[in-house]
């Protein structure tokens, strides 16, 4: 009796584990995309450079886990730790955090999912469907180093979907913890008791998607605080970008736009009031080959410095996860303007800088 009895609790108690497992679903992801790239003027001096890039490439390399639960009802549980990283040397990206590009876990439904932690903001995801480049070596994340980075730390965000019109938005507590330095670690942590403005952050979006075409539009403040960079050293201080983006698909190729305002208002040596405009297309010859071509022009107003860019990739694809492409980028920079063509590169002031990288993708 005591054998049946035994052997009837094994056989439920691996019932029930298969049916937990059924359940939840954990999925480990990536890419891994480097190369090599060639600029001129890289210095004051025009001299030119070679190098293996360390922000990115076609795509930023990465290393993700992600997973759901069925929780009955129709109620998911969900997560993603997702980090970044640098093929050339192996190290850390997003400030040197272990995983910078989004860390969040969350629930979702039919109404749309909530999350908490770090996590892409509106700013980051408006630009998706419409921005044929990406976050391309040579593209408009060159022109605003902050919208590859547009992520936020200590952020409840939400994120919905209804027949084609996509809603979304974060609020941050404290957006940027990190003090390692550039586009992702701009030192405003936050969370300070008797300022709730200090380095607090709002990102909101509206798209709306066909077969044919889509609109998007996204709202996107932050605040400052005591020690924080690019210049918001008070929660007085502020940086905000709105934009108006869309696509529409003729056939099989896709042509995207979009424009966006910024208007920091900071130590008076960095107040900016900008315009970022951008046109692109993506065609593909065939099911390998894909051609993208995108132009974009930053418009400083009051001001002489104004910088075009001109890019186009061309991709091959040897199989569903590993791709050869090169890149040929052109940044004409007028006045005293210093933005290099590549992400992450350098730009004698006042010179034009011509570049082309060949490199190769690898997903899974």
């Amino acid at each position: 009796m005591n054998k049946l009895v035994c052997s009837s609790l094994v056989l439920l108690g691996a019932a029930c584990s298969h049916q937990a497992m059924a359940q939840s679903q954990v999925t480990i992801y990536g890419i891994i995309d480097t190369g090599v790239v060639y600029t001129t003027n890289a210095n004051a001096a025009g001299n030119s450079a070679i190098k293996m890039p360390s922000l990115t490439a076609s795509f930023p390399s990465r290393l993700g886990f992600k997973g759901t639960e069925d929780l009955g009802g129709g109620l998911q549980a969900m997560f993603v730790l997702e980090s970044g990283f640098a093929v050339d040397t192996g190290g850390m990206g997003q400030g040197n955090r272990l995983f910078g590009r989004q860390s969040f876990v969350g629930l979702k439904n039919n109404y749309g999912a909530i999350m908490l932690g770090r996590q892409v903001n509106m700013t980051y995801l408006v630009t998706a469907k419409s921005d044929v480049m990406g976050p391309n070596i040579f593209s408009i994340s060159s022109i605003d180093s902050y919208i590859p980075n547009a992520r936020s730390d200590n952020a409840i965000g939400y994120l919905g979907t209804f027949s084609g019109v996509t809603v979304g938005a974060t609020y941050s507590f404290g957006r940027d913890t990190s003090t390692a330095g550039g586009a992702s670690a701009t030192g405003c942590a936050g969370e300070v008791a008797g300022n709730a403005k200090a380095c607090r952050q709002v990102t909101a979006m509206l798209a709306y998607d066909s077969q044919s075409f889509g609109v998007s539009s996204s709202y996107d403040i932050m605040y400052g605080n005591t020690g924080a960079a690019n210049g918001l050293t008070s929660s007085d201080n502020t940086d905000q970008r709105v934009t108006l983006n869309g696509y529409a698909m003729l056939g099989s190729t896709k042509i995207g736009m979009g424009v966006m305002d910024r208007k920091t208002r900071a130590a008076a040596a960095v107040n900016t009031d900008s315009d970022l405009y951008y046109l692109g297309f993506s065609t593909p010859f065939s099911a390998a080959l894909v051609l993208d071509a995108q132009v974009a022009r930053l418009n400083i107003k009051g001001s002489a410095n104004k910088s075009t860019l001109s890019v186009a990739r061309l991709t091959y694809n040897l199989s569903k996860r590993t791709a050869l492409y090169t890149s040929v980028g052109y940044m004409k920079n007028a006045g005293t303007a210093a933005i290099p063509l590549d992400v992450g590169g350098t730009v004698g002031a006042g010179m034009n800088q011509f570049g082309v990288m060949t490199g190769v993708r690898h997903t899974f």
